[in-house]
C-alpha cells in the first residue's frame, strides 16, 4: 500500500483518476491536474478533500506542469481526449493532448528530481481492429493515414515509445499501460456500459452500432486502480507496458445490453443503427505480463461488475430525482 506520498494525477478529474484519488487520498496527498472537461471528482466529493489539491490548467502549458510536479513522488499521466466521438470531432486536438502532453509531462517528471514513478496511460486500440489475446510484444496496428478514429491510438502508441526511452535516455522511472474497457459506479463522458445502464434504467431503446457483434473484454474500475497501485509499487513495472483487462469479462455489444436490460429489470428495446465509420471489431488482452511481473488479476467478472454499477447509477437517479 501507498502511505503518505504525493501523487499528481494529469488528466485526474476524470473516471479512473477519481476512482483512484477516492483509493488513496486517506493516506496521501493528491494533486490533481485537469481542465474539467470532464469532472466526476467533484460529484463524488473529492474536490474539498483536505488531502485533494486541484490545479485547474492544461497539461501542454510547460509551466503549469513544471509547478504541479514539484516535490511529487509519483506522475500517473491520464491526460487526453476520451470517446470514439470526441476523437472523430477532432483528430488534431486528440493528437497534440497526447503528444505534447505526455512531451510535457515527461519533461517535468525528469526536471523535479523526485519522481520515482511514472505512468503512462496508453490504449488498447494500439492493436487496432483485432486484436485477440493479443501481449505486449504483439505487433501493434496502426490505421490508414486520414481515418480519424486511428489518431488517438497512433499518438498513444508514440507516447508509449517516448516514455520507455525517457527510462533508457534518463533513467526516469517509468511505465505504460494499456487499458481494456473499462467500466463501473461514477463513469462519466461516454462508453458502452455508462450510456446502456442509463437508458436501461429510464427504460429508453439501447442503440448498438450495425449488428452489435463487437466482441471487448470488459474490466471493472476497482481491478484497474489495483493495477495502477501496483505498477507505482513495483520494481518490475520500470521500462515495461502492461495490458489492464479482463479476459474473462467479454462478449459482443448486443450481449452486453441485453444483460445490462435484463440486470436492469429494464423494459428497453435494442435498436441497431448504421456505423460507417472504422471499428474495433475484436479487442481480448493476454494479461500474463501484468501477473507475472505485477501478480495483477482482474477479480471482478462482468455481471458482478455490472450489478455493482447498476445499482450504483439507480442509487444516483433518486438522489437527483
Amino acid at each position: 500500500m501507498i502511505e503518505g506520498k504525493t501523487l499528481l494525477l494529469t488528466g485526474g478529474a476524470g473516471f479512473i483518476g477519481t476512482a483512484l484519488t477516492k483509493r488513496l487520498c486517506a493516506t496521501n496527498r493528491i494533486r490533481v491536474l485537469d481542465i474539467l472537461r470532464r469532472n466526476a471528482l467533484a460529484p463524488a466529493g473529492l474536490d474539498k478533500h483536505p488531502n485533494v489539491e486541484l490545479v485547474v490548467a492544461d497539461v501542454r502549458d510547460p509551466a503549469a506542469v513544471r509547478a504541479a510536479t514539484e516535490g511529487v513522488d509519483y506522475v500517473v499521466h491520464m491526460a487526453s481526449i476520451a470517446g470514439v466521438d470526441t476523437v472523430l470531432k477532432d483528430p488534431v486536438l486528440t493528437m497534440e493532448i497526447s503528444l505534447e502532453g505526455t512531451m510535457t509531462a515527461l519533461r517535468a517528471a525528469r526536471d523535479a528530481g523526485s519522481v520515482q514513478r511514472f505512468v503512462d496511460f496508453s490504449t488498447s486500440e494500439v492493436f487496432g481492429r483485432y486484436a485477440f489475446r493479443v501481449t505486449e510484444g504483439d505487433v501493434t496496428s496502426l490505421g490508414a493515414v486520414g481515418e480519424a478514429r486511428w489518431t488517438y491510438a497512433v499518438s498513444k502508441l508514440a507516447t508509449e515509445h517516448l516514455a520507455h526511452n525517457y527510462w533508457k535516455r534518463y533513467g526516469l522511472p517509468t511505465c505504460s499501460i494499456r487499458p481494456f474497457n473499462i467500466y463501473g459506479p461514477g463513469q462519466v463522458g461516454e462508453g458502452a456500459v455508462h450510456a446502456f445502464v442509463v437508458r436501461a434504467l429510464r427504460d429508453e431503446p439501447l442503440t448498438i452500432h450495425n449488428e452489435g457483434d463487437q466482441i471487448r473484454a470488459w474490466c471493472y474500475i476497482d481491478d484497474i486502480v489495483d493495477a495502477i497501485v501496483l505498477t507505482l509499487v513495483r520494481d518490475e513495472a520500470v521500462g515495461q507496458s502492461f495490458n489492464i483487462g479482463n479476459p474473462r469479462s467479454s462478449v459482443t455489444i448486443y450481449q452486453l445490453a441485453r444483460l445490462i436490460a435484463r440486470l436492469a429489470g429494464s423494459k428497453s428495446e435494442i435498436r441497431f443503427v448504421p456505423w460507417d465509420f472504422a471499428d474495433v471489431e475484436l479487442r481480448i488482452p493476454d494479461v500474463r505480463k501484468a501477473e507475472k511481473l505485477l501478480g495483477f488479476r482482474a477479480a471482478v467478472d462482468l455481471e458482478d461488475g455490472l450489478e455493482r454499477t447498476i445499482a450504483w447509477y439507480r442509487a444516483k437517479s433518486r438522489e437527483i430525482g
